[in-house]
């Protein structure tokens, strides 16, 4: 896999995705599955929730994978 970093954004906030960090622990599809869903593309979308639940389940993520940044 290669080093990709993808970002998603409401306009609000962005969520960061950097592919090559990512364990696939599935904390963020089983914890917020309306944003964070692995079976469609783009997998994440950003409008299945409000931008606090977004950001309070990118903090969970164990590998740093998924990171977020305000506008």
């Amino acid at each position: 896999m290669k080093n990709e970093k993808k970002e998603y954004s409401n306009g609000e906030v962005t969520i960061t995705w950097e592919s090559h960090k990512c364990i696939h622990s599935g904390n963020c599809a089983r914890g917020l599955p309306k944003v964070f869903n692995p079976k469609h593309r783009p997998w994440i979308s950003v409008d299945g929730a409000s931008s606090e639940e977004m950001v309070n389940q990118v903090k969970k993520c164990p590998s740093g994978a998924l990171g977020y940044y305000y506008q």
